[in-house]
């Protein structure tokens, strides 16, 4: 065997699927499970080519990691999500898996237990061009996604949970975080559930631009620094979210903007619509904006928070309170309910400056699902629609914010 590379064993061993698949000039689908040809993930990640389809079938995959050189990958979960156990192993000393290829699509796959000796393993290890991620569960891993830096790039992560991805930052002196985005160039964020980092962020992103569309981001069993933090400033639209702050955070504000970079860079946008913000911590604020930038806040609910941050922002019918009629805040249920000084409160917030529409017609659905906003009357303040179940209607327009309609960002 001497000579005979990792590639050429795969053939040996699997031989009758290469008969199949290999040089067909094709691209091939590659069944993946316990009673297909290909037992583990891993070994699809030797064969697979350009343009292929990997299918892997739900269950357990536990101590398997890959690395994924190809371009134009579907990589997805059938029957259910297909979960990778990593078990403290990773590939390269990243990640369970290390996505090199480019324009890859990942649906329906759950990330656990990556720990690596740097303590940023992660669940996925980005380091190509343009990936897009559905329906699939980032968890217990020291990085949920860790990203390289591309300017080239756009990362979308839609329907997706990320939850307890950590480091003890006491004992090791590291942070942790559910999701770190390099400095790509756009990065976008539709109907998914983050929460629960630890000491480390809910999402940090480098990004030129972010899209924040219709998430749930918060502190619910532990408390996080920042639930979103955007460190080089850059381009944020956040619309529909709803952000919660644990009374144990470490870091007094909800959001960053600027920390690190750029302060005084004058072309830069920070724009909230139709957020619904809820700080437990008594000393808590809003916003930590760094930059000389102007925040633009329209219809948002400020719950529980000093203004402290916001003395140069641009404010519009938004509304700041110390409570609200909750369906449950108890549980992080904040639609509203009857009586809820937030409803018909609203106004119509037009269209950003590079032609993005800000109006929200769609709002989160727990856990990580999205459907339309309904409503009559005005358009009421927060992520939010209150509508008894006898007037719902639709606002009369569409949208493209939503996954099976068009691009949720211009194009540039």
């Amino acid at each position: 065997m001497i000579g005979i590379d990792a590639k050429a064993l795969a053939y040996c061993r699997w031989g009758l699927v290469l008969l199949l698949y290999a040089g067909s000039g094709d691209c091939a689908t590659w069944q993946v499970g316990p009673s297909q040809e290909l037992k583990l993930p891993s070994q699809a990640a030797i064969v697979a080519g350009n343009d292929d389809i990997v299918e892997i079938d739900a269950g357990l995959y536990p101590n398997d990691v890959a690395t994924w050189p190809q371009h134009r990958l579907i990589l997805r979960g059938v029957g259910g999500r297909a979960h990778l156990e990593a078990m403290g192993n990773n590939a390269e000393g990243k990640a369970t898996w290390v996505i090199k290829g480019d324009d890859v699509t990942i649906e329906s796959i759950e990330f656990s237990g990556a720990r690596a000796k740097a303590l940023n393993g992660a669940g996925i290890r980005f380091e190509g061009t343009n990936l897009t991620i559905r329906d699939s569960h980032f968890h217990d891993n020291q990085m949920g996604i860790l990203t390289g830096a591309n300017p080239s790039s756009e990362i979308t992560i839609e329907g997706s949970e990320f939850n307890d991805n950590t480091v003890d930052y006491r004992l090791l002196g590291k942070l942790g975080h559910n999701i770190y985005i390099g400095g790509i160039k756009r990065f976008t964020l539709n109907h998914c559930y983050v929460h629960d980092a630890n000491t480390g962020h809910n999402v940090k992103s480098r990004a030129r631009e972010n899209y924040l569309l219709y998430n749930r981001i918060g502190d619910e069993t532990r408390a996080s620094s920042y639930l979103v933090d955007f460190p080089d400033g850059g381009e944020a639209y956040l619309i529909g979210n709803q952000f919660r702050q644990s009374a144990a955070s470490e870091n007094r504000a909800m959001l960053s903007f600027a920390a690190e970079h750029n302060q005084t860079l004058p072309h830069q946008t920070l724009i909230l619509i139709n957020n619904t913000l809820v700080n437990d911590k008594p000393d808590g604020t809003f916003l930590n904006n760094h930059s000389i930038v102007r925040p633009i806040l329209i219809n948002n609910l400020l719950v529980g928070a000093s203004l402290i941050g916001l003395e140069s922002s641009d404010r519009q019918h938004n509304i700041v309170a110390n409570s609200e009629r909750f369906r449950n805040r108890g549980a992080f249920d904040y639609r509203l309910s009857a009586g809820a000084s937030a409803i018909d409160q609203g106004i119509d917030p037009g269209v950003a400056a590079n032609g993005f529409l800000l109006s929200p017609a769609y709002q989160y659905r727990h856990p990580a699902r999205i459907e339309k906003r309904l409503g009559s009357g005005a358009l009421d303040v927060g992520a939010y629609e209150f509508a008894p179940s006898d007037q719902l209607s639709p606002r009369g327009h569409t949208h493209p914010h939503a996954r099976e309609q068009s691009s949720p960002v211009p194009s540039r």
